[in-house]
């Protein structure tokens, strides 16, 4: 929750209210004069938007770097070395930038001011600037082996991505005639430009040694036995192409009751013009608002033939609309029904706001009860009711039924695999099991990564993909497993830093010098800098607030059209930050747990204790340091570091 002004203005510099003038037992609090021996010492954290972020970026990283922080090295532009930082673990920052639900922006200690760093935005500048200027990946040294990658969706083509580093040729199967998976087939082009990801596909295809086999499915075109007689391993990136029907009587097998995957990707192929007169959608996720999104968009014609329902095209998959029917198309009246309420739907907040703007009808708080049939066996209604959830089951509330008229009703309340002709890799759930090395337990050289193992957000399945790439380059080269959490997070590592600026210290050896213990001016000595960002997050409390001022969010601007607008609106409606917003948004990152050079601990300390690292002595994460032989332990810098990264505790 956002600080409010009124709590704003109290803070100040010194952390007291404003009145407060005096510290009851000044030298007990402070330094307890010379006898508390406790000195600063600088400690790295991981921030909570890089704790929370399921395909492991250095978000503060690459912010660092947009906010001209971190330098990039000689020769290189900035938003270059951005790219580099952000597409080190997410090949599709330009994607994620549009579409990602960002759990990192929710969990953001800018949040406790006043908004969080717009975090998508920044990544959506870094990735279009880097289609604009060409930049591209470049392979690892070739190793010689070979890898199938089974699906060319987020996953699989991370995959490729993250094994090509490593030198490993791919071959990607993909059942469908074009790769892309969910962005291309279940995520509509106004969220998700094709020319946008077409460049973010091809930059991966670029790498070279990506073989591509599209209309091609495994299990039934190619045996499984064959692809373990070519290939040195397999990833399994198959996703969840099959949608869950509604948990009611005489759902299956009625014709003009469809699942959301299904209907979205019968609009996403171009095959689906027109809907129904009366939609009605039952989910509350992403899924079921880019179904809604997309039938008030497309409308419906007043006198369709038999050929022409929506349910025809969606079922049969080779039938498609002539282009002429959207010319008639009229508005749609579509609902959205939830079992959850407005503020717990898994639907990004934005998304529901604008699926209303456009004329959406949102129930929330209902389930669907029954489903209401015609003489002729289609659907003319779904019967819900208002519903209470108990350990997530819902329960109806008596005398609050009644009857949604419908001409398609479509369900957007999960997915599931298809696993024909895979029968041996199907856990009985139309899923696939993963061990915590991303490998499919009792099939050597066989790994899984994405929604087949659990259907989640796109960015979970691109950082399963990184973790199975390691695991498949640790397979092939006969290395043991290390072992390594579900989803990477990025941890900042000083020494690599160190490295990068030819800084690195010398070994040391206690055999050579004895034992050394405790501070040292020696060159193979990092001056008292410690790592616990493996093992915390920083919190808020740990952070001096009173040092960041107000700060404005740099929203995107929206074109985000009426109820009388949206027929046939596809325009993209996030518009891009300049590069200046971009920068100016980046600045409002607070860069926790991590030194960002305000200089705080050098002003205020009494004692000149601390002191900026020579120039050509520091790099990003090491800036400052301590002449412990001036420090009194009064502990001022600590209290005046804005990020929680200095730390009382040296001595103890």
């Amino acid at each position: 929750m956002a600080t409010s002004s009124d709590e704003m203005k109290t803070l100040s510099w010194r952390r007291y209210q404003d009145g407060d003038q005096t510290w009851d037992k000044w030298t007990d609090k402070i330094f307890a004069q010379d006898t508390s021996h406790k000195c600063p010492t600088y400690v790295h954290k991981t921030p909570p938007c890089q704790g929370s972020c399921p395909s492991g970026e250095d978000i503060r990283g690459w912010l660092a770097i947009v906010r001209q922080e971190e330098k990039p090295p000689e020769g290189v532009e900035w938003s270059e070395y951005a790219f580099r930082r952000s597409t080190d673990a997410n090949p599709f920052p330009s994607m994620m930038g549009r579409v990602c639900p960002a759990p990192c922006q929710d969990g953001c200690n800018r949040n406790e001011l006043e908004d969080f760093v717009g975090i998508n935005s920044v990544e959506q500048y870094i990735g279009d600037t880097a289609i604009d200027k060409g930049y591209g990946f470049k392979a690892g040294p070739d190793t010689g082996k070979k890898i199938a990658i089974i699906g060319g969706g987020p996953a699989g083509l991370a995959a490729a991505y993250q094994l090509r580093r490593k030198g490993h040729a791919c071959t990607i199967f993909e059942a469908n005639d074009a790769l892309g998976g969910m962005f291309k087939f279940g995520i509509p082009g106004y969220r998700v430009p094709r020319d946008k990801l077409d460049a973010e596909i091809q930059r991966i295809l670029d790498m070279g040694q990506v073989e591509v086999k599209l209309k091609t499915r495994i299990g039934t075109d190619v045996k499984v036995e064959d692809l373990e007689k070519e290939y040195d391993a397999i990833l399994w990136g198959i996703g969840c192409q099959s949608g869950r029907g509604l948990p009611v009587d005489g759902w299956e097998g009625t014709s003009n009751c469809v699942s959301g995957v299904a209907f979205l990707k019968a609009f996403n192929e171009g095959r689906m013009k027109v809907t129904a007169d009366k939609v009605v959608c039952v989910g509350g996720g992403d899924t079921s608002i880019d179904v809604v999104s997309v039938a008030r968009r497309i409308g419906h014609i007043q006198h369709s033939k038999p050929s022409d329902l929506p349910e025809t095209i969606i079922h049969d998959g080779y039938v498609a609309h002539d282009a002429a029917v959207s010319a008639a198309a009229q508005g749609a009246e579509v609902t959205l029904t939830s079992l959850f309420t407005r503020d717990k739907m898994t639907a990004a907040e934005h998304e529901v706001h604008d699926a209303l703007t456009e004329g959406v009808t949102v129930l929330d708080g209902v389930m669907p009860v029954a489903l209401i049939k015609g003489a002729d066996g289609r659907a003319t209604g779904l019967k819900v009711a208002d519903c209470t959830l108990e350990d997530g089951r819902p329960t109806p509330v008596e005398g609050t039924e009644r009857v949604l008229e419908a001409d398609l009703i479509v369900s957007a309340i999960g997915q599931g695999g298809d696993m024909t002709g895979l029968e041996a890799l199907d856990n009985g759930r139309g899923l696939m099991n993963a061990d915590k090395f991303y490998q499919v337990p009792d099939k050597p050289g066989h790994f899984v990564a994405g929604d087949i193992i659990r259907p989640h957000l796109l960015t979970t399945a691109i950082g399963q993909a990184s973790v199975a790439a390691d695991s498949i380059d640790e397979y092939v080269r006969q290395a043991e497993h290390k072992r390594r959490p579900k989803v990477d997070v990025h941890h900042f590592d000083i020494l690599r830093k160190m490295e990068e600026a030819n800084l690195a210290p010398e070994q040391f050896s206690a055999d050579e010098r004895g034992d050394m213990r405790g501070t040292a001016d020696g060159n193979w000595a990092i001056h008292n800098y410690e790592d616990r960002s493996y093992a915390e997050v920083i919190p808020h409390d740990e952070l001096f607030l009173g040092h960041f001022k107000y700060h404005a969010r740099n929203h995107r601007k929206e074109e985000v059209p009426t109820s009388e607008e949206v027929l046939g609106h596809f325009k993209e409606r996030l518009i891009g930050l300049s590069e200046s917003e971009a920068m100016d948004e980046a600045k409002r990152c607070m860069s926790c747990g991590m030194c960002f050079e305000c200089d705080n601990c050098v002003i205020f300390c009494p004692q000149d204790a601390v002191y900026r690292v020579k120039k050509g002595e520091n790099t990003t994460g090491r800036y400052v340091a301590t002449d412990y032989s001036r420090c009194i332990g009064c502990h001022i810098c600590a209290d005046v570091c804005p990020t929680g990264y200095i730390k009382m505790g040296l001595g103890e």
